[in-house]
């Protein structure tokens, strides 16, 4: 992988503008803090601790956004190893290879439209086997059934459109358990779905994939690091064990639980007879579509060292937005909930964007061709619940609609051409 840089630092503008972001959405939810009870005695992992913890048992299967992993870095050079003695030679002057990547957001409900997507690209004959994939949110649920590619298109339209909110989750008695709870709705209707369409079966297909040097992250939370967790999914379903592929269902789960909504997952962490343990929310809460250049810090300079040509690895990155990109004019009613429910809308928005500048920067930098979909701002949504899910097939047949006639994918960001 070419030029594998943290092209964004932490004092840089686009950080600053992220981290502003999610204050102010600790800020509008704060109103929900007279619901807070007893807390329960808690033993969170420590900071430094995080990267050498081993969750359900394993080890070096996770990297921690921002911070450079070994582990993920040593991997990469063995995918391309691996490619070597498969028939392609890094070291044949005229060798190209070019990777296909696929990254998927967050959105909520309107992860629909992006199921629609990668089923109209189906298709359309033209949608490619990706190297990596990772998920978010919303994504984390779409992320494993594109990896396993066009023949589970049929479930990823029927978890697209066939629930509803009380298929998602159960809302709580507001008077006598809320109080004392740490989310207003529980999850369990989502944890069923869930084991029904990522069962063993499914997970043991991941593993073959991953056997074949394919990858699968998927991203979440540590609220209480305040930091994306990166997890490598496909080593997680190589363990084969029952226990491994309940940590598999149970980090979807994590990164599609949307804090307040959602209870909070957690994971049981071990190091030194020591027990720990950790929150995760939605990953969404950190970024809204996200690659691993800020975990691999030094892949260029060791394939270097190997005598890899990074100048002749190519790769094309795909983008599905599960929201809005442009800005959209919905009139708001003067009252609270509204008022709440559009000003996050804006922040992740906005947020988004941001996440999408780091991508395509990322891309502009190597040898990247930088793809992106998004729902445009011509189809206004109008649901009626959380899940919603006349609006989610409308999203569905929406983005299949666009994809199998064609998609025209946007090559940059909203907006960069104006600075061009």
């Amino acid at each position: 992988m070419p030029h594998l840089k943290k092209h964004l630092r932490w004092g840089d503008p686009l950080k600053r503008m992220h981290h502003r972001s999610k204050i102010h959405i600790l800020i509008l939810l704060s109103f929900f803090l007279f619901l807070s009870g007893c807390a329960t005695a808690r033993h969170a992992t420590p900071l430094e601790l995080l990267p050498h913890v081993k969750i359900s048992g394993l080890q070096d299967i996770r990297a921690i956004s921002g911070e450079p992993s070994d582990t993920f870095k040593n991997d990469f050079i063995s995918l391309l190893e691996q490619e070597e003695k498969e028939g392609f030679s890094f070291f044949d002057f005229k060798s190209v290879k070019t990777y296909s990547m696929l990254a998927i957001s967050g959105g909520s409900a309107n992860g629909a439209y992006g199921a629609g997507l990668l089923c109209g690209w189906t298709k359309s004959g033209s949608r490619p086997v990706f190297k990596i994939i990772t998920g978010i949110s919303t994504g984390a649920v779409i992320a494993p059934l594109a990896f396993m590619g066009p023949d589970y298109d049929d479930k990823l339209k029927e978890f697209y459109t066939s629930y509803s909110t009380k298929d998602i989750i159960r809302l709580r008695n507001p008077r006598i358990r809320i109080p004392f709870s740490n989310s207003i709705a529980d999850s369990w209707p989502l944890e069923r779905l869930l084991e029904k369409y990522f069962d063993a079966k499914f997970i043991d297909a991941v593993a073959a994939e991953y056997k074949k040097g394919r990858r699968l992250y998927i991203g979440t939370t540590n609220l209480d690091a305040d930091r994306m967790v990166v997890w490598d999914m496909g080593k997680i379903a190589s363990v084969g064990d029952e226990k491994s592929q309940e940590l598999f269902r149970k980090i979807i789960l994590a990164s599609s639980s949307m804090p307040i909504a959602f209870p909070p997952v957690y994971f049981k962490a071990e190091l030194a007879n020591n027990v720990y343990d950790e929150m995760h929310v939605d990953g969404g809460l950190i970024h809204q579509v996200f690659f691993l250049h800020d975990v691999l810090k030094g892949f260029d300079k060791a394939i270097k060292e190997k005598g890899i040509d990074t100048r002749r690895i190519k790769f094309q990155i795909y983008v599905i937005r599960n929201g809005y990109v442009d800005p959209v004019y919905k009139e708001v009613p003067d009252k609270m909930i509204p008022i709440a429910e559009r000003t996050v809308d804006a922040i992740t928005n906005s947020q988004s964007v941001g996440d999408l500048y780091q991508l395509y920067m990322f891309n502009k930098d190597g040898n990247g061709d930088f793809n992106l979909a998004y729902i445009p701002a011509t189809h206004i949504t109008r649901p009626k619940e959380l899940f919603d899910r006349k609006e989610m097939i409308d999203l569905f047949n929406l983005g299949f609609k666009e994809a199998s006639e064609g998609y025209s994918w946007r090559k940059s960001p909203p907006g960069r051409d104006a600075v061009e």
